[in-house]
């Protein structure tokens, strides 16, 4: 099992300590390309696919933590989408 797998395993399960970095690692191997939303877009970020609709999320600050309707919403989509 490569590192990208285990860590689309780990996502799945919703731990309470998975992270923005490994967020954007996974999206990353999805082809999922991250953008700000701009001067005053604060901590949103877009990721957006060719085929598949863009995520939206607010980069979790002060830490790098993510809520998990965070977690939810973003495995509903991939899974929604056939990518996991």
């Amino acid at each position: 099992m490569s590192k990208q797998e285990k860590l689309i395993a780990r996502l799945l399960t919703k731990p309470k300590d998975f992270t923005w970095d490994e967020l954007t690692k996974v999206l990353n191997h999805f082809e999922y390309k991250q953008i700000s939303a701009g001067k005053t877009g604060g901590s949103r970020t877009r990721f957006i696919h060719a085929k598949y609709p863009p995520i939206i999320l607010h980069k979790p600050h002060p830490g790098s933590i993510l809520k998990r309707y965070q977690l939810e919403d973003i495995i509903n989509l991939l899974k929604q989408e056939g990518l996991v």
